[in-house]
Parts: C-alpha cells; sequence; structure tokens
C-alpha cells in the first residue's frame, strides 16, 4: 500500500498542474485512523504535511517521530474541543477549526505556556448547519478582530466543510471570496472529492485522504 500511496499522490499533483498555473496549493494527507507504518514511505518520498482529527491519537503516532523530523508538520483538521486545546498546541502545527472564543482564549494561553507559535484557520459554517461546527459567515469577520487584536492568534485563513447538497460550487466561490475580503492569505479547503473544485477557487491547503492512502479499514 505504500508504494501506491505515493503514486496516488503523484497522480494528484499531476493532476493539479492541469488547473492552476499559480502556486501550487499544499497537500494534506488525512492519515486519521492509520498507523504511522502505513506513512513511512510518503515521508521517506519527502511529504511533510499530514492530517489528524483526534488530538491523542495523533500524540500518540507523531510524538516521537517529529522529535527525529522537524520537516514534518501535523494538522488539527477535526473538531477541537476546549479541554483538548492545550494538549494539541503542544503536537500540532496547524489548528484548522478554530471557531469561538474560549477556544482561542485557551490556545492563546498554551502557547505561551509551551513557547510556541501555531497557524490557524477559522472554520466557517457556510451552510448554517445545526450539525456542525463553525462560525457563521456574518460573524466571522468580527471573530477574526478578536483573535487578531485580542489573542494575538496567528490566523491565516478560512476552513470550510460545505454541506452535501451538490451545492459544493457555490459554497466554495462564497468562501473564497470572504477569505479575500478579509485580506488572508491562506484558504483551508477540498477534500478527496472536490479538490479540483478547490483549487479553482484558490485554496491553498487541501485536506486529502483516501485518494492517496484508501479506503480507512484501520481503528
Amino acid at each position: 500500500m505504500s508504494d501506491q500511496s505515493i503514486n496516488k499522490l503523484k497522480v494528484i499533483k499531476d493532476s493539479i498542474k492541469n488547473f492552476t498555473s499559480e502556486s501550487k496549493p499544499n497537500i494534506i494527507c488525512v492519515s486519521k485512523t492509520f498507523p504511522l507504518s502505513a506513512l513511512e514511505a510518503l515521508i521517506k518520498s519527502g511529504h511533510h504535511h499530514y492530517g489528524e482529527n483526534k488530538v491523542q491519537e495523533a500524540e500518540d503516532k507523531w510524538s516521537e517521530k517529529l522529535k527525529t523530523d522537524p520537516n514534518l508538520k501535523v494538522h488539527m483538521v477535526g473538531k477541537l474541543q476546549s479541554n483538548k486545546a492545550r494538549k494539541a498546541v503542544k503536537i500540532f502545527d496547524y489548528i484548522h477549526s478554530l471557531d469561538n472564543h474560549k477556544l482561542a482564549d485557551i490556545c492563546k494561553k498554551s502557547e505561551n505556556d509551551f513557547n510556541r507559535k501555531l497557524s490557524y484557520f477559522i472554520q466557517v459554517n457556510i451552510g448554517n448547519e445545526i450539525q456542525k461546527s463553525g462560525v457563521q459567515p456574518k460573524d466571522v469577520k468580527s471573530f477574526l478582530k478578536y483573535c487578531k487584536n485580542e489573542t494575538k492568534l496567528n490566523v491565516i485563513g478560512l476552513m470550510v466543510l460545505p454541506p452535501n447538497d451538490d451545492n459544493t460550487e457555490k459554497y466554495f466561490s462564497n468562501v473564497s471570496q470572504l477569505n479575500y475580503e478579509l485580506g488572508l492569505k491562506d484558504l483551508s479547503m477540498g477534500m478527496s472529492s472536490d479538490y479540483k473544485i478547490a483549487i479553482k477557487y484558490k485554496s491553498t491547503f487541501l485536506r486529502i485522504g483516501s485518494a492517496i492512502l484508501g479506503p480507512r479499514t484501520f481503528k
């Protein structure tokens, strides 16, 4: 499977070349539920960005590896609960799910305590879905202002998980426009099934799992 993952990543990179002549987006290999042994070939091939959605799993999987490979970057791509934020700041380089004041406050205090500086994406609930986390679009500007002025967090862009209602392109377009209006440089948007659409709307971080690693058979 390891050789297959390298080949699949190459296919994705080649397809990206056909969709944009601008700077190439970062590909986060979403490695949640996969053991480190399934990722070793990718790591050795020079791929640096990996995504997890559980703090404890990320700590168990990456803590020792990060000590020997400073080029690795681990991304929190799932919902981050405030009671896990302190531990998350110790292990992750990027958090893609910043979505409330309490979480921002804890992250900042933890950064100070551990002498770390992370990069953050504000998660936008673009479809106003009750079951999903994220800041309502109308509240993003004020929340960004709080993060920048009060907590001094390094917010680099917005993140979105669009509703599954066949309007993905509309949502990506709206979030991309909002990101631009806010003057943010990066954008976390696009997964295995829709990353080509995300590239069209200037995503700079693609969160791709199954298209690289295959079905999630690990528990």
